[in-house]
């Protein structure tokens, strides 16, 4: 099936559910990438800066693009004239990073907290705990040019569906905790970033907003790039 038959497929089953779907394109060529758009798809996921630089420069300036990969304070620059979200805000060095950047341009950067959620040593992320405290400190409520706009996980890589709606339970619930207690009046705080190829299903039904979906749409990746 071709990409953009993928694409429409994804538009169909998204059309009743309060979702959006984040075409990740790392690894993919430009040409692909120009397939899904012309599909009608226009946010895209990247893991790693330089990718994602070179991507945005030669590609569609009306694209949303998404940064979902974990982030290294001293890149941050590179992206801050253009990224439309980080998703993978996991502390508060990296968001004083962002706010110093996206201040240079005049830009209001949106972030995620991603929140750890798995049961794999290998993910990054927050506890909630350290998302409140985040919230807590002077020095986010200082920032001006950072959007906390929702929180973000990336779940255990399992078949055990007893598992991943666990975890993105979990991380609902912890982003209703946070949207209490620090964001009750404030509708920029909507996202819940959890699922991709093999889960996405199960992430709507437990309440995600933005499905970060690879492999579905632009088949296997090539790792050789």
């Amino acid at each position: 099936m071709s990409i953009a038959k993928n694409i429409a497929e994804f538009q169909e089953k998204l059309q009743n559910t309060n979702c959006r779907l984040i075409a990740v394109s790392k690894t993919q060529p430009k040409e692909a990438i120009l397939e899904a758009y012309q599909a009608g798809q226009k946010v895209f996921g990247e893991n790693k800066v330089q990718e994602l630089v070179a991507k945005q420069e030669a590609l569609p300036a009306d694209i949303e693009w998404h940064l979902i990969g974990h982030l290294q304070t001293n890149k941050v620059k590179y992206i801050a004239p253009f990224v439309h979200t980080i998703q993978s805000a996991e502390s508060l060095k990296l968001l004083q990073e962002i706010e110093k950047q996206a201040a240079k341009h005049d830009r209001r950067i949106n972030c995620l907290l991603q929140i750890y959620i798995a049961e794999e040593e290998t993910k990054f992320g927050l506890s909630p705990e350290e998302a409140k405290a985040i919230l807590q400190s002077a020095e986010y409520k200082a920032m001006r040019h950072v959007n906390i706009a929702g929180v973000m996980g990336i779940a255990t890589n399992t078949s055990s569906e007893t598992q991943l709606r666990k975890e993105f339970r979990y991380l609902r619930n912890c982003f209703d905790q946070l949207k209490a207690e620090f964001f009750p009046e404030n509708a920029a705080f909507k996202e819940i970033s959890m699922g991709m190829s093999s889960d996405y299903q199960l992430a709507i039904a437990e309440g995600s907003t933005m499905i970060r979906v690879g492999s579905s749409i632009f088949g296997a990746r090539n790792y050789a790039i």
